[in-house]
């Protein structure tokens, strides 16, 4: 798969393919009621539009476009990020989507789908940051701070290609969503968050100056949808990522939502 820069620059020229050209060879569920688990709080994957309170996102359009192409009804539920690997793995949840990274210590719990994108971890940082403006300059700033989730590859991320491999650094200052941490940093509390680049690429347009992205990427990931072990639901999915890759559904919706949409207007 190209890198997220490479991947963005060729996506203006892309478009969605008719639906019944795309969806002849694939499953028919017959219906069926599917639950989706989400957080609502990474976006543009999937967010709470601050305009109308609807949830919304990446994430929502593409997995509404998989279940009209495998012909299922999608049922929303949310929860937290800490508790939805094991929630779905319990069989609470069908499906659990909110950026979550393919690894291998959580394929033990879940089954995970192919992966639907590939994500780059960049440095969101105020907008009159000057101190530092990479990964090695921010270790060396010893009263800077990071925001990051437990458990999440931001807060990994920090810990062992950023920071010392310690992960009780008091560095780190943990906080239970994304939005948090994002708060957290445009309020001075912590100086640092990690963040996929097209996530932090949303927050950056919305800010008016007051966020942006520093440094390079620091190191990729790829994300998938997670199932409860041996679901049924794994082989359909797959087929429908694989026909949203083929025909350009994947990339329009990358359009969308990382290059066209300006969070906050």
């Amino acid at each position: 798969m190209p890198s997220r820069r490479a991947l963005l620059a060729g996506l203006a020229a892309l478009a969605i393919a008719p639906l019944s050209a795309l969806s002849a060879d694939l499953p028919d569920l017959g219906g069926k009621t599917v639950v989706v688990v989400t957080e609502n709080a990474y976006p543009p994957l999937q967010f709470v539009d601050p305009k109308s309170g609807k949830a919304i996102g990446w994430e929502y359009d593409a997995m509404n476009e998989i279940a009209t192409r495998l012909n299922f009804k999608v049922e929303y539920q949310n929860t937290s990020w800490d508790a939805m690997i094991q929630a779905v793995s319990d069989g609470q949840y069908n499906i659990g989507m909110t950026g979550i990274t393919i690894k291998d210590d959580r394929k033990e719990k879940v089954d995970f789908s192919e992966p639907y994108m590939r994500s780059e971890q960049f440095m969101l940082v105020r907008g009159d940051e000057t101190r530092f403006a990479d990964g090695k300059s921010f270790a060396a700033v010893e009263d800077a701070l990071v925001g990051a989730q437990p458990g999440t590859t931001p807060f990994y991320t920090a810990v062992y290609e950023v920071l010392d491999g310690n992960e009780a650094n008091p560095r780190i200052k943990l906080f239970e969503t994304f939005g948090a941490t994002v708060q957290a940093l445009k309020a001075g509390d912590v100086d640092v968050v990690l963040t996929d680049g097209t996530a932090g690429k949303g927050y950056v347009d919305a800010s008016n100056g007051g966020l942006k992205l520093v440094g390079g990427p620091l190191g990729s990931e790829d994300f998938g949808f997670i199932f409860t072990k041996g679901s049924d639901l794994v082989a359909p999915v797959n087929a429908a990522i694989a026909a949203m890759k083929a025909d350009g559904s994947l990339d329009a919706l990358n359009k969308k939502w990382f290059l066209d949409y300006k969070m906050g207007e």
